[in-house]
């Protein structure tokens, strides 16, 4: 079964792919000559991850999936939320966008955070159905760690002491908000 993921970022197309299971092969949108930017102007999660998913269907008329990740930090009123990739500004630079959120929690004691994802696959037939993975912890006082991306290096998920980018991806794809989104869909594909 061949799917397509809506994205031009390929450390997520890297991030899912080691999450396959066997028989299910995952193809880029450069495998489909789609090079322009997809529209992110929904001011929710779940809103984006459909505009960008059905922008692939309608172009193409394959099943696709697309997601759309925000950071909601609870001393910020779930801020930078759907907004999360551009925080900083249009460059869209993990490290501005980090530093921003740091200056802005400041000394706050309350550092309590979450990723979400939202998964929108659409079939081959324009069946839409979403998936949404969490994952709860923490914002640190400073950057650590090499791995991952985004705001992987300030992030310490529940139960931890050590940042996502701190982690293995195999580690990450333990816990993380895109990895239980992404097995939600495997398994809904799985029953199909």
């Amino acid at each position: 079964m061949v799917v397509y993921f809506a994205t031009h970022n390929q450390n997520k197309v890297k991030e899912i792919a080691k999450l396959l299971p066997e028989g299910m092969e995952l193809r880029s949108l450069d495998e489909l000559n789609l090079h322009e930017e997809i529209p992110e102007t929904s001011d929710t999660i779940e809103g984006n991850s459909l505009m960008k998913t059905q922008y692939v269907f309608d172009k193409h008329r394959v099943a696709c999936f697309g997601d759309d990740t925000g950071l909601e930090v609870q001393a910020l009123k779930g801020k930078p939320g759907v907004y999360s990739a551009r925080y900083a500004g249009p460059q869209k630079n993990s490290h501005d966008n980090m530093d921003l959120l740091l200056s802005k929690l400041g000394s706050f004691d309350e550092r309590s955070a979450r990723f979400k994802t939202v998964i929108t696959y659409i079939n081959a037939e324009g069946s839409v159905h979403q998936f949404t993975g969490i994952a709860k912890g923490s914002i640190t006082r400073e950057k650590s760690g090499q791995e991952g991306f985004g705001y992987d290096p300030i992030f310490q998920p529940e139960g931890y002491d050590i940042t996502f980018a701190e982690m293995s991806a195999d580690e990450k794809n333990q816990i993380s908000h895109r990895a239980k989104a992404f097995q939600q869909l495997v398994n809904f594909l799985s029953e199909q």
